[in-house]
């Protein structure tokens, strides 16, 4: 079992920051401009050593550290896997993040992983059952946990809570705090045809604790109608830009990280996005 870093950052700085790529170690160490702090999956540092644990381990001396879940399936109809809870429990344990993050989704079946955030109906069984989870998760982690608005491509016609009205409600019950993607609000708000600014307008701002923006595709339907894809692999489009200047506007500096985790760019390009939001957020002071 590793040993548990000593030097800890207790909370994320109001700035900008990115998910964290080995390929970025060195540009990190030499000169990360306005990057102040990093994000890493859990999932791909479930170990017990190596280089990637060796670099992550000496990058917290000097950043402070998010760690961001994809596989826990908080929004699935089964238990959460013990397994997996105990291995992201030591994770958290050694490395002592200032901040610890999941989905709203769900992306396990039985004894079936499917390599996806899957989205889940509004309804009260629903909201029972992914604050149950929640409720577990924060009691075997002995922290607070931020839950993330998903990424939508369609809406369930027996949903009878709204999506903000569902994570306020799941927020209320738990304790937990948000994570509010601001680049999945757009996303969503273009395939369901709704009204990005009227999301952030409903949103309980006041319990988000980080910020995400990213990139997206852009594709056609089969009705010939936009429809944008969640795909980190680019630049953060203007739009999502502007709602995200709307959010900052209207809830003060949040911690913002930039997501780009394919098709990875070259040091000085990932930097500009930062940048970008460093500026919007000092802005705001």
């Amino acid at each position: 079992m590793l040993d548990a870093i000593s030097h800890r950052f207790d909370r994320l700085p109001q700035t900008a920051g990115i998910g964290y790529k080995p390929q970025y170690f060195q540009n990190l160490m030499q000169d990360p401009g306005h990057v102040s702090w990093l994000e890493i999956h859990a999932e791909n540092y479930m170990s017990d050593g190596g280089r990637a644990i060796a670099q992550i381990r000496h990058l917290s001396e000097h950043f402070a550290f998010s760690v961001h879940g994809v596989g826990l399936s908080i929004g699935g109809e089964g238990q959460l896997d013990p397994d997996h809870l105990a291995r992201l429990k030591l994770l958290v344990d050694w490395l002592s993040p200032a901040s610890f993050s999941e989905h709203l989704a769900w992306s396990t079946h039985e004894s079936a992983f499917l390599n996806d955030l899957l989205p889940l109906p509004y309804t009260e069984a629903t909201l029972a059952r992914v604050s149950s989870h929640i409720d577990q998760l924060q009691d075997v982690l002995g922290r607070q946990m931020l839950l993330e608005n998903p990424s939508s491509y369609l809406a369930f016609d027996e949903s009878t809570l709204s999506e903000t009205e569902f994570l306020r409600d799941v927020a209320k019950r738990t304790g937990c705090g948000l994570l509010l993607d601001v680049n999945n609000v757009f996303v969503s708000a273009t395939n369901l045809g709704t009204d990005p600014i009227s999301y952030i307008d409903a949103f309980p701002l006041e319990l988000v604790g980080e910020i995400h923006l990213a990139g997206h595709e852009t594709d056609i339907d089969d009705n010939d109608r936009p429809l944008l894809i969640d795909s980190h692999n680019r630049e953060v489009a203007d739009p999502v830009w502007a709602l995200y200047d709307h959010t900052i506007a209207k809830a003060g500096p949040r911690p913002s990280l930039i997501e780009w985790d394919s098709d990875l760019p070259e040091w000085p390009v990932l930097e500009a996005e930062a940048a970008r939001a460093a500026g919007i957020l000092e802005h705001a002071l």
